[in-house]
């Protein structure tokens, strides 16, 4: 009888434990989280501290899932060592877990620079529910009327739009010259800061936080921040959302190989035999970039998790690939990005581009050899989902690419055989 053992249950976690039992209905299975109940939505935490979701709503599986596929969850306990020889996990308690079958899915951790001040009382990171709970009891605690969030990436603009509904006054601090600066070019940036301003929201770009201050009657506790220029932000909370680096330190000084994450095959194996990874940590394959790298990103965690526990219970399984792909609302603006979709300098593709500011309309594709690579939908996503299959399935697109942007673009404007291949009714 088989022993699978699973550190980190979220997402690529509840993935491979799904996989496993469709293979192997005996087998014990043994998952380990440093996370009370981590079978949740990581993405929805800014709902959250927005007060639209309570934590019972971020369940993305129910209480009963683990006992249910005859699964051994042991929560709220850090898996600290790795034994590849002796093939055990080591608990923080000491206690020893041996498997025959490994995956490591321990996800991602919130970069957070060195700043002067960083220890006092009202900073925070962003990426758990845990975090999520402590900055919505803050709020309540202190009636916070103002916060600065140091990054204004995906998460960053996440947690603003979060702290706004709060009817807190946000700044946002962020070191590029743009908001979104690794998903969007600077018109489409331009567009959803105009609506993120419109918020109520300041913008700070082309700077960073050099040191956090306390308040005057009390230093200890979160008084505003100081930037780069001299300028003095007051604020009652500050917030690090600047992004995630993989959770390598289980396998430093082992024998499994990493780069920036841990180095996976298309079977989701490491280069240790039983030994596999999934999820944020892993450097798994980007089908548009035709290598290897990191997207931590919950729907692919959730099929590398499912690819890894079939492999794992001993039916063969390949990981396709994924790609960078965002679909997002924030302030009102819904926004689709993926692929190559902010290319820098790079001569080999050919960029689309329809924008009516007016309307705060944008639409960008990114070519190469006639071949669709990256896409860009800011405020008109509803044509996503025909672009995006030209994309993921290697599309020529030469004979119509003259219409891909036009307002009336829709099924019906492919070609008929390609409609036949989309099994599209005409």
């Amino acid at each position: 009888m088989a022993k699978y053992v699973i550190v980190g249950a979220s997402a690529a976690g509840i993935g491979a434990v799904e996989a496993i039992r469709e293979i192997d209905t005996a087998g014990t299975i043994t998952v380990i989280s440093d996370e009370a109940c981590p079978q949740y939505s990581r993405p929805m935490i800014s709902d959250y501290v927005s007060g639209k979701a309570d934590f019972n709503k971020m369940k993305c599986r129910d209480d009963e899932f683990w006992k249910q596929l005859k699964a051994e969850a042991i929560t709220g306990k850090k898996a600290t060592a790795l034994n590849l020889t002796e093939k055990t996990v080591t608990l923080e308690s000491g206690e020893k877990v041996p498997y025959e079958k490994l995956l490591l899915a321990t996800g991602g951790k919130p970069f957070v620079p060195k700043m002067e001040g960083q220890e006092k009382d009202g900073v925070f990171t962003f990426t758990t529910i845990t975090d999520a709970q402590r900055i919505a009891a803050k709020i309540d605690a202190i009636k916070a009327k103002s916060a600065v969030v140091i990054g204004a990436g995906l998460i960053g603009l996440s947690v603003t739009e979060a702290l706004t509904k709060r009817g807190l006054k946000v700044t946002m601090v962020e070191l590029q010259d743009k908001i979104l600066s690794l998903l969007l070019d600077p018109q489409a940036s331009e567009m959803v800061e105009g609506a993120v301003k419109a918020a109520g929201v300041n913008i700070v770009t082309g700077q960073s936080v050099q040191k956090i201050i306390g308040k005057h009657d009390n230093d200890a506790a979160v008084g505003g921040v100081i930037l780069t220029k001299g300028d003095t932000v007051q604020c009652d909370l500050v917030i690090v959302a600047i992004g995630v680096i993989p959770r390598t330190e289980l396998v430093a000084g082992a024998a499994i190989k990493i780069n920036r994450g841990i180095i996976v095959d298309n079977t989701m194996q490491t280069n240790v035999p039983d030994v596999y990874a999934s999820g944020d940590v892993a450097e798994a394959y980007d089908f548009v970039l035709g290598q290897n790298r990191l997207l931590p990103l919950w729907p692919l965690a959730m099929q590398e998790g499912h690819v890894a526990g079939h492999n794992m219970a001993g039916q063969k399984s390949t990981y396709e690939g994924g790609t960078n792909m965002s679909s997002l609302k924030y302030f009102g603006i819904p926004i689709v990005s993926i692929g190559l979709a902010n290319p820098k300098d790079d001569p080999t593709v050919e960029v689309l581009v329809k924008s009516d500011f007016e309307r705060k309309v944008y639409k960008k594709l990114v070519l190469r050899n006639n071949v669709i690579v990256g896409m860009t939908m800011v405020n008109c996503i509803e044509r996503a989902g025909v672009i995006f299959y030209l994309l993921k399935n290697g599309i020529n697109i030469k004979k119509f690419k003259d219409q891909l942007l036009v307002d009336s673009f829709c099924l019906a404007t492919l070609p008929a055989s390609l409609q036949k291949k989309m099994n599209v009714v005409q």
